[in-house]
Formats: C-alpha cells, structure tokens, sequence
C-alpha cells in the first residue's frame, strides 16, 4: 500500500481543484439568491441573506490515519448558507433560521446543518426563545468554564471558520430583565454531547483501541435528563458580573468496557454534573481584565475512584487584553483545572492507562494586527501547557475583497512530548487550511 499513497494524494489534490467549480456554482446561486429579499412594507417581513463557504486543509506530516476517512485532506467541503429572518408587528416576534447545505468530499456526503431554528416573543420585561439555539457563556477567549454548551472541536482543530466551534441545543431560553439584576434560564430536554475528533480521520490517543465494537448511550429526553442552565449578571463597579449555575451532563463521555481485562465491547455514556461558578469583566490596568472561576460536581463519582467517569475539579482563568498601538491588540489568559480526590484516582486507574495529573494548566496567547483599513487581517492564537507540555498554535492570515467575499489561510500546528496529553495526541495533525467566502 505504501508504494500507492503517493498517486492517492495526488488524486486527492487534483480532487480537491475539481471541486472549486462547484463552490464557484454555489456562488452563483448566492449571486442571484441576493436579489431575494423581499421588503413588505405590510405588518409582516422576510428577509434572506447566507453565504457560499468552500473549507480545505491539508494534514502536512505524510502521516495517514488507519481509518476509513484516513486522508491528506483533513477537511474538503463546501457549504450553502440560507438564514431566513420572517418578524410579524403584530405582536413582538420573529422567527430565525439558519440552514448549511454541505458537500463533505472526505465523506463524500451531501448533508444538511441546521445550525439554529428559533422562534423570539417578547412580552414586557420576559423575552422568551424557543427552538435551536446558540448560546455563548463566560468570559474566557476559547477557554471554556462556564459556558457548559456543546462545543464542535474537529471543525476549531480542522480549519473552519470560528463560528462553527458553537453548536445548538434544542430548548427554551428565558431573559428576565429588572433595574437590579438579569436573568437567563435555559432549559434543554434533549442532550447534545461535544463533537470530538475520532480515529476515523484523526491522530488520537485511544486506550481501547483494539475494540472496534463501540456504543453510545446518551441521557433520555425526558423530564429528569433536562438540562438547566442559570445565568444572573449586572453592572457592578465598572465591571459586568454573572453568577452561574447548571445542572446536566458532561459533553465529552467516558468510556466503560464490558470487561476490564479483555474488553470486546466499549460503551460511551455522558454522566451527571452540576457546575456552579461565576465571572467579571472590565476595563482595569489600562486595559480589559477578565476573571472566571467554577466548581464541577461529578456527581456520580463523588470519592474520585470510577476511572470511567471525571473526577471533580474546580477551574478558573484570569485574563488581559490590551491595545498596544492602532489596529493591534494583545490578549493573554491562564487558566488552570485542579481535579479533586487525586489520590484516589490515581488508585483505580487500570494498568496501562495515560495519568492526568492532578493541575492541569494552559497560557493563551492572541496578537491581532489590521492593514489597510481592516481589510487584512493578521492574529495568531498560541495554546500552551506548562504542566503537559503541549501547545496549538493558530497562525491565520485574512483578506477582504470586498463587502461580500474574502479569503482565509491558516494552520493548526500541534505537538507535544507526549502522545497522550489532549493536544499532544494531535501531533500527526497539523495541517493547514484555506477558506473561501461569498456573503449575499
């Protein structure tokens, strides 16, 4: 097989050039779709707006993952964009939704994202969303605590644009607001876990990855499984404080064999956690000081000694962010997990198995510079582990051509010493990306 690869990415390359005519197709379609929009005047509106999306990042170590979507091409697609907007002045409500078309040539799939599907009424001082949602959580700059909503992590580690990072859950949002203080309740019947990379098309570690036989057992849609979502915030000395708190699962699983010695079959379940934390933002030190804290209940494991489910942790980040000179902005976190009951832990962990330790850390880094009247774009985003000593770095490069299209290449470089910590594993998947978009 070894003596083949070469001609198969040279397939692979010629393939992805074949497929510019089809994202050039989509775009045609933008081009006319745009003149849709219509303008009532009357007591109704809609409006329709989208984007043509062409995503394409190459893996540039010559390493191949063994599985089925085991390529060069880490990411090869092209998406459609329709975000429908109908509103009514009858009484205070609109409905929103946003619909990808996408053609996943690694796949080679044809499939639709609904990305969000909501409906907004507002009555008085309630404001009230029903449907599929995003909804963005906490201070931290792509450091997550308490924004405890599904995250897509093969689409940050793969190269497509930021926004695709978030996903919907299905629910109903809340926004209560009074002089004194405002509130957020969401409520989410039906559980949607993160989108994690797998063997399919990633390098990863794997414990059990000699056992194919793998199921997933997600929460029940119903009344005891709904998640809870509680956020209460207002303005207090200059800075914008919130309190938080959730009841729900984790969204990344644990997993559990049908037998410890010879497992034949893994089972991938999502167990109970209640998060409670809080947050502040404001301008301090002659810039903009971000502060996060939250505590993890693993409440199915409260003694740390299931090695199949998360111990208890608690989490915090402090961050600062400040403009150097025109057009140029430097933000900097820490942030740090300190997981409870390490001891025990460390006992019931089977023999084999990658150690967490029990403080794990991170220091981010952003530099974004604008050119020429913001129509270049150039950042940078630097993870690094001290404690694991591992680190993603995220150097992209932007153009805009104009109000309606624009150009990104990037590169998602990993590495590590270990092949076990979370991004060390990724190290056979560094890759870099170009992305095409069209607005209408």
């Amino acid at each position: 097989m070894t003596s083949h690869r070469p001609t198969h990415r040279r397939r692979e390359r010629a393939a992805t050039l074949g497929r510019l005519p089809l994202l050039c197709a989509a775009i045609a379609f933008a081009s006319s779709a745009a003149a849709f929009s219509p303008d009532t005047g009357g007591p109704w509106g809609l409006d329709l707006q989208g984007f043509a999306l062409g995503n394409f990042s190459l893996r540039t170590t010559g390493q191949v993952p063994a599985g089925p979507e085991g390529r060069d091409l880490l990411l090869g697609e092209e998406r459609l964009r329709l975000d429908l907007t109908a509103w009514t002045e009858a009484v205070e409500a609109q409905l929103r939704v946003k619909l990808d078309g996408v053609h996943d040539a690694v796949a080679e799939e044809l499939d639709l994202d609904l990305r969000e599907a909501y409906l907004d009424y507002t009555a008085g001082d309630l404001d009230f969303r029903l449907g599929r949602q995003i909804t963005t959580w906490g201070v931290g700059d792509l450091l997550f605590i308490n924004d405890v909503f599904p995250k897509d992590w093969v689409s940050f580690f793969s190269g497509r644009p930021l926004e695709y990072l978030k996903i919907g859950v299905d629910g109903l949002h809340v926004r209560y607001s009074t002089d004194l203080v405002n509130g957020e309740l969401l409520a989410i019947p039906r559980f949607e876990p993160d989108t994690l990379p797998t063997p399919k098309r990633f390098f990863l570690y794997d414990p059990f990855a000699s056992v194919p036989d793998r199921h997933e057992d997600r929460p029940d849609t119903t009344l005891d499984h709904t998640e809870l979502a509680l956020r209460l915030y207002r303005r207090v000395a200059g800075f914008d404080v919130s309190a938080y708190a959730y009841r729900g699962h984790w969204r990344s699983p644990g997993q559990r064999a049908d037998d410890p010695i010879s497992p034949t079959r893994i089972t991938m379940f999502y167990p109970p956690l209640s998060v409670l934390g809080a947050s502040a933002q404001g301008q301090a030190l002659a810039g903009v000081v971000s502060l996060e804290g939250g505590y993890y209940d693993s409440r199915d494991d409260e003694d740390g000694d299931d090695p199949t489910i998360p111990n208890s942790q608690s989490r915090f980040l402090v961050g600062y962010q400040k403009q150097l000179w025109k057009d140029f902005t430097l933000g900097t976190q820490y942030y740090a997990e300190i997981m409870e009951d390490h001891g025990a832990y460390e006992r019931s962990l089977p023999a084999g198995f990658a150690r967490q330790e029990e403080y794990r850390d991170l220091v981010t880094l952003r530099l974004t510079q604008f050119l020429r009247y913001e129509t270049w774009k150039l950042s940078l985003f630097a993870f690094y582990s001290p404690v694991e000593v591992d680190y993603l770095l995220q150097p992209e490069i932007s153009y805009k051509f104009s109000d309606r299209f624009s150009t990104a290449v990037g590169a998602n470089l990993f590495g590590g010493e270990e092949k076990t910590t979370f991004l060390g594993q990724f190290d056979d998947d560094t890759n870099v990306y170009l992305s095409a978009r069209y607005d209408f």
